[in-house]
């Protein structure tokens, strides 16, 4: 088993670097982490920090070891050679395969992206602020990690999800597909390395479509959707199991949203992993009604993946919006209310819902390749003002706030 993680009762942000008003790290960064302070939330979560694809995902990134050059404050600043042998004595099993991929001075750029990191990342720590990361299960086809072990994934497939409410006919990622037989072979030793560099960033992290570890989605290479797909058997707790022997207590939270089996909830229990609800989800039958909330989860008002929150207020039918009970001037601080009253340890809000903003604002479209990725904060936008009505409601819902060091 992966060991319990334990969450405290707390809250905080969902935003990636990109959508920072510079798009990258540096001052911009260190104000939002002043800014989650004075909002009293005790995390910061990102998505993936590699490097994207042409469409901007981080979800298809070009390694999923490897941070992005395009994130850097100063990617000019100087690198010595004794930085560079330590990151390569301690990265050793990917940094050779990035730099084969990345060319002349990706190695430099990964010195760089450390330093940068670690320092907010400290900083972060000192002002009582955690990081949370996200952990996509699959690769990008176009990365190192397939070009360096390419035997590591099947032939002919690829991977998608399921028509769900998201979309009628699934989504086709595209992604390779494990082998996990030739994964088992190696003692999952991929997997290890994925989760040791993942927790040398981040204090925890989301595991993308965690359900893919129990069934998953195999597509035939050059379908036009993932309608007619087929489910196949995952590796179960195996790979999780073989990473808590040689590093610990996995600090992950299993993201279990859509097509989700009592299997995949076995298996998250037997890791004692927490789980996901959604509060805009709450008003329907099922796992995200507040009453059925889990202790030991993650409460988010919406996702990346979803619309934000007044987005979807939107999209509800009069009757559907008098059915939820929120209040019809400000539905965001309403759904922000349930979410942190929630008794989910750890209550996440995407800064889209704080500032109240429709669905131009969105992050992500699923099924969608284009116009997604790209929404970046105004510098100044989130006041002090709304800092401090955040910080009211998170007290009022007892939840932890956060102490400087």
């Amino acid at each position: 088993m992966s060991g319990v993680v334990q969450l405290p009762r707390s809250s905080g942000i969902l935003l990636h670097p990109t959508s920072l008003p510079g798009g990258r790290l540096g001052d911009e960064a260190y104000r939002f982490v002043d800014w989650l302070a004075r909002a009293g939330q005790s995390w910061w979560q990102v998505l993936p920090l590699g490097p994207p694809d042409y469409t901007g995902s981080p979800y298809q990134s070009a390694s999923a070891f490897a941070g992005w050059r395009g994130l850097l404050a100063e990617p000019r600043v100087r690198v010595t050679a004794d930085e560079v042998g330590e990151l390569v004595e301690r990265t050793g099993y990917w940094i050779g395969d990035w730099a084969r991929y990345a060319g002349k001075g990706a190695v430099a750029d990964q010195v760089r992206f450390e330093r940068e990191w670690s320092a907010l990342r400290r900083y972060a720590a000192g002002r009582g602020i955690r990081l949370i990361g996200d952990l996509p299960i699959y690769i990008a086809k176009e990365s190192a990690d397939y070009a360096a072990r390419p035997e590591l994934f099947q032939r002919g497939f690829v991977a998608g999800a399921p028509p769900d409410s998201l979309g009628p006919n699934g989504q086709l990622w595209g992604n390779p597909l494990y082998d996990w037989t030739v994964l088992r072979e190696q003692e999952y030793r991929w997997w290890i390395e994925r989760f040791r560099r993942t927790f040398e960033l981040f204090d925890l992290a989301r595991i993308d479509h965690f359900r893919g570890f129990v069934s998953y989605w195999q597509v035939r290479r050059g379908a036009r959707t993932a309608r007619n797909g087929r489910w196949r058997r995952g590796p179960g707790a195996a790979p999780f199991e073989a990473a808590t022997r040689e590093l610990g207590t996995l600090p992950l939270i299993a993201e279990n949203l859509g097509v989700i089996t009592p299997a995949v909830e076995q298996l998250r229990r037997r890791l004692r992993l927490p789980g996901m609800h959604v509060v805009q989800w709450a008003f329907r039958p099922g796992p995200h009604e507040l009453r059925n909330h889990e202790r030991n989860a993650v409460v988010y008002t919406g996702t990346h993946d979803t619309n934000t929150a007044i987005g979807w207020w939107r999209s509800l039918s009069p009757q559907q919006r008098q059915a939820t009970g929120l209040a019809p001037k400000e539905p965001n601080w309403s759904l922000i209310e349930l979410a942190l009253s929630s008794r989910a340890a750890l209550a996440l809000i995407p800064a889209q819902d704080v500032l109240g903003l429709d669905s131009r604002a969105r992050m992500n479209r699923p099924g969608t390749a284009e116009g997604n990725w790209r929404w970046r904060l105004r510098r100044g936008q989130l006041t002090d003002e709304l800092a401090d009505r955040l910080r009211e409601v998170t007290e009022r819902r007892e939840r932890q706030l956060p102490s400087s060091r």
